[in-house]
């Protein structure tokens, strides 16, 4: 079997996206059990936690499921490029009455170690965002029976992963929540829509793509599917699925959202992602182009974040969601993607009442 054939052999062809702080396993046994792909956030796990992880996903579901990885790069930061951050922080850390943490000694888990655990775990599927493996390492992956998928924000990105050996481009447009997986382009030559970004990666390269980036219903389903996309990904509209482990505050600031009010910004992790819009993001523009690259600032403002959720105060916490987040609901993720999958089909019908197909 290829990816390919998998994705064609779902029930429904949707994935839900990996959302590490919104998310543990629960959420993606949810949506496979249902007929979709699930797909399990890693990134915050030891190595020695992903092969028992992925144990436990395959011990409660025979269906598919994916592992992702964010490719954090090791880091050696300036000891006064960390102090000049911390004060930076300060006065944040001050206003939740949190001290402000001293250096840490990491900043991140060890991805190479976590992609040798990944690879003896020998998930259906692996993706991965922020870079793009080595051949050697994608041959790995597949001798060990994974599909591998790479996330792209443009069409160089999608070639560099189809070079590299993927199986599979999950195709992120700019009206994506979350972190931007953007890594030989700066964040402005890399925000194209969904729609663009599916179709021009679908002419560049011979492998299945996966649409994502504010898909937020069945009719977005469908028009993902009428693009040529083997899948849709969807993210926020999990955020408030019974299964999702959104923290309350997020939940809130998710239901009052309002017509447009998402925007990128690196000032939480120094990286950029999509997010609804608060105090922190607002006060902190005028310097986000300062704070340390991720993972740097993205440890450093982990604590502010935790204090800051534990105080019920949604403005200095990391709330990702996509464009039209508004429309998110409340539900069981396998009601919700078996509903959105009867409005995609109904899209369809329409849509062929209308051309005349």
């Amino acid at each position: 079997m290829s990816l390919a054939a998998l994705l064609e052999s779902l029930p429904i062809p949707v994935i839900q996206a990996p959302m590490v702080g919104a998310s543990l396993d629960a959420l993606p046994l949810a949506v496979s059990r249902a007929g979709g792909l699930g797909s399990f956030a890693a990134a915050t796990l030891s190595p020695a936690e992903i092969g028992p992880a992925v144990a436990a996903l395959r011990a409660q579901t025979d269906a598919p499921f994916a592992v992702n990885l964010l490719m954090a790069p090791a880091t050696r930061p300036e000891p006064a490029e960390v102090d000049a951050a911390l004060a930076r922080l300060a006065p944040w850390y001050a206003e939740l009455g949190a001290p402000t943490p001293d250096a840490p000694n990491r900043f991140s888990q060890d991805f190479e170690a976590q992609l040798e655990a990944v690879t003896r775990a020998a998930p259906p599927v692996a993706s991965f965002t922020f870079s793009v493996l080595t051949r050697a390492q994608v041959d790995a992956l597949h001798q060990a029976g994974t599909y591998v998928v790479g996330t792209a924000n443009t069409v160089a990105e999608a070639r560099a992963w189809a070079e590299a050996g993927a199986d599979g481009i999950c195709a992120q447009g700019a009206e994506a929540g979350g972190h931007h997986t953007n890594f030989l382009a700066g964040i402005e030559a890399s925000l194209i829509g969904t729609m663009a970004l599916v179709a021009t990666v679908r002419e560049a390269v011979d492998l299945p793509v996966i649409a994502a980036g504010g898909i937020m219903d069945g009719r977005g389903v469908a028009a993902a599917l009428a693009l040529g996309a083997s899948a849709a990904q969807m993210g926020t509209a999990f955020l408030l699925a019974d299964q999702a482990v959104t923290p309350g505050p997020w939940q809130r600031a998710i239901a009052a959202a309002t017509d447009d009010p998402t925007r990128m910004t690196r000032a939480f992790s120094g990286r950029y992602a999509r997010g609804i819009e608060n105090r922190f993001m607002r006060e902190m523009r005028a310097v986000e182009r300062e704070v340390p690259a991720y993972p740097v600032q993205n440890r450093l403002t982990q604590p502010l974040r935790a204090a800051a959720e534990q105080a019920g105060d949604a403005e200095m916490m990391s709330l990702w969601a996509g464009q039209a987040v508004r429309l998110t609901r409340a539900g069981d993720a396998g009601e919700m993607l078996r509903r959105w999958w009867n409005e995609a089909q109904a899209a369809s019908r329409e849509l062929a009442r209308r051309t005349g197909a």
